[in-house]
């Protein structure tokens, strides 16, 4: 009878201490894991963001729209009529290089289907900084409308007259495309083909004629451009900074300040 009794009493012990492992155990799980009042405030917090960033972008879309809808081409060509394009006088100096702007990056494409991305500049920023000669000056002439092209004509013509023999000079003419027709894979395509021009390559400078197809509202507005009917001239060191620019169409005076501006661009180390 005392064994039966013994054996009885180590039986229970035997459950108890089995018991108190599982009850432990099963605390220890529950204490790692993650609470539900966590898990709903940091999807909260998820969804909180997302709003934010969707606000943001809907504030964004809207300032656009406003500013799209005030501004047109009747304003465009009231103000043409105005001035004839010239927006304001160029530069007679240099802006100092610690004033100046970096031009804003610009994705083009040559006519012969090549691409790049302007500009070409010594910190390695551009798109063929590896396999072109960084320049030590660049004139980069922006045309939005086909009526602005004696413009950017005025100003790289004798540009490229006078630089023709440099190495260290290019001149790009950029033609900005946004109409959603023309940017359509195959109608780009051909536009393209239609605008290939040959090169005889006798001339030292570097002479690109390119385009820019898509949206270029916000590269527009880092440059203040509001008119998209005049020519829009600048003069860039091999930094990337607009150290000169020039409106519409070229005066003698103004010609003979970019000419000098470009001399000096060229002797600054």
């Amino acid at each position: 009878m005392l064994r039966i009794n013994r054996v009885i009493n180590q039986a229970r012990a035997s459950v108890s201490t089995c018991q108190y492992l599982l009850n432990l155990n099963h605390e220890q799980k529950i204490c790692h894991l993650p609470s539900q009042h966590f898990a709903r405030k940091s999807s909260n917090r998820y969804f909180d963001i997302y709003k934010l960033a969707s606000k943001k972008e809907i504030e964004k879309e809207r300032a656009r729209l406003a500013d799209e809808l005030n501004r047109g081409y009747f304003d465009d060509m009231s103000e043409l009529k105005q001035h004839g394009g010239k927006i304001a006088m160029a530069n007679k100096i240099l802006i100092p290089a610690i004033a100046a702007r970096k031009f804003p990056a610009v994705d083009v494409i040559y006519s012969d289907g090549r691409k790049s991305k302007l500009p070409i500049t010594s910190d390695g920023n551009g798109g063929d900084a590896r396999k072109l000669a960084v320049p030590k000056a660049s004139l980069v002439c922006l045309s939005f409308r086909a009526n602005s092209q004696a413009m950017i004509d005025s100003w790289s013509k004798p540009f490229y007259e006078a630089f023709s023999e440099s190495k260290n000079v290019q001149l790009y003419e950029v033609s900005f495309i946004d109409s959603w027709l023309l940017c359509l894979s195959p109608i780009k395509q051909l536009l393209l083909r239609f605008m290939r021009k040959s090169s005889n390559g006798e001339d030292a400078l570097q002479r690109h004629i390119v385009y820019s197809f898509g949206d270029h509202y916000y590269f527009r507005k880092e440059l203040k451009i509001l008119n998209l009917l005049t020519g829009y001239i600048f003069l860039l060191d091999k930094f990337g900074r607009v150290r000169w620019q020039g409106f519409g169409l070229a005066k003698q005076e103004e010609l003979s300040s970019l000419l000098s501006c470009t001399t000096v661009l060229l002797e600054e180390k």
